[in-house]
């Protein structure tokens, strides 16, 4: 885990913050004061290196409520913030140890783990381009991932329709109970309520960025034509280049188990992902992706998000996860153990 809950992400929004994002280019600041210097390496382009969180209380999908609506008022917004901290101190009240059992039957859910992802993020809604969005998907204007094709089946429903559970064998769980990877097709493209924060490291003729949840590193190769050998990689094969100061990042032929709805996106053979890094200050990043499944979706999903630097004491230390652990060991047998007393009346 990358740090202690409450410390490791203070980040506090400023009118200067906004007012970055409403300039991307970041080449001159209101009012005519002295420019932004973009940060460069020693190869003359953008340096993006560093520890960087990418979580968000924008919602990654608008409510449905609200339609095509695509930004709140700052009145809205500070509203918003003072429900977030009352649900908050709420969570955090003691619990009355004089309360009854609950009632036969009911359903018995991670309630402590529940109250403590709530705190892991500030209760602060961050601008996106000098913003406050409904969510952080732009398209389709309703600001939702649509529905899939009439008849497009991915790698887990094929699975179940050959008549196979998800737990019939490690393949039918979740890739993040197996350790491999963890939420969306590319871990970083949604923003996730626990350990939200990634390392960029960049040289001449590569980009590695690596998220702290099962240490995924996705290794981005600059100037290259993506592989021919057929191969599905996990996270895709990406390559990149730059458009002026912007980093461009496409990626393709992205392993069928890498479907997801929770966090993600269900995914054909073929998925692909665009995504745009510009720096905005020496403290936000400007992140915008496209995601293009013709089989799955058949219209393009874009979004937008403010990834903002964490402090240079903060660091990212090891997440150990490891595939054949002993709950997906214990998810199988206890499955076995169902079946074997099914079977014998019990």
């Amino acid at each position: 885990m990358i740090r202690q809950m409450l410390t490791c992400l203070t980040f506090v929004v400023t009118s200067a913050s906004a007012a970055e994002h409403a300039n991307p280019a970041g080449n001159t600041e209101a009012g005519g004061a002295a420019a932004w210097v973009i940060p460069r390496t020693e190869y003359g382009v953008p340096d993006f290196q560093g520890i960087w969180f990418f979580g968000s209380r924008t919602p990654f999908q608008r409510p449905r409520n609200l339609g095509t609506q695509t930004t709140y008022s700052e009145q809205e917004i500070r509203e918003q913030e003072r429900r977030m901290r009352l649900r908050l101190d709420d969570q955090a009240a003691p619990l009355n140890p004089d309360r009854s059992a609950p009632e036969a039957g009911a359903e018995i859910r991670q309630e402590a783990d529940d109250a403590f992802l709530a705190h892991y993020l500030e209760p602060v809604v961050t601008p996106i381009a000098g913003e406050y969005r409904t969510s952080v998907i732009t398209e389709p204007p309703d600001g939702r991932v649509p529905a899939t094709r009439s008849g497009f089946h991915d790698l887990y429903a094929r699975r179940q329709a050959q008549g196979l559970s998800a737990t019939d064998g490690p393949e039918g769980q979740p890739l993040s109970g197996r350790c491999l990877i963890f939420g969306a097709a590319i871990p970083s493209l949604t923003p996730m309520m626990m350990n939200p924060n990634l390392q960029i490291v960049q040289n001449e003729n590569y980009v590695v960025v690596m998220t702290e949840m099962i240490h995924d590193a996705r290794i981005i190769r600059l100037g290259k034509a993506h592989h021919n050998d057929g191969v599905n990689r996990w996270m895709g094969d990406s390559v990149g280049h730059w458009e002026g100061d912007t980093l461009v990042v496409h990626s393709q032929h992205f392993r069928p188990e890498q479907s997801a709805s929770r966090m993600g996106f269900r995914v054909s053979e073929q998925f692909e992902v665009i995504e745009r890094y510009t720096l905005t200050s020496d403290e936000t990043i400007h992140y915008g992706f496209t995601v293009n499944d013709p089989e799955a979706y058949g219209v393009p999903i874009s979004g937008e998000r403010t990834l903002t630097r964490n402090p240079p004491e903060e660091r990212l230390y090891d997440f150990e996860c490891h595939e054949g652990n002993y709950s997906l060991a214990a998810i199988l047998r206890g499955a076995r153990m169902t079946e074997v007393r099914a079977e014998l009346g019990r």
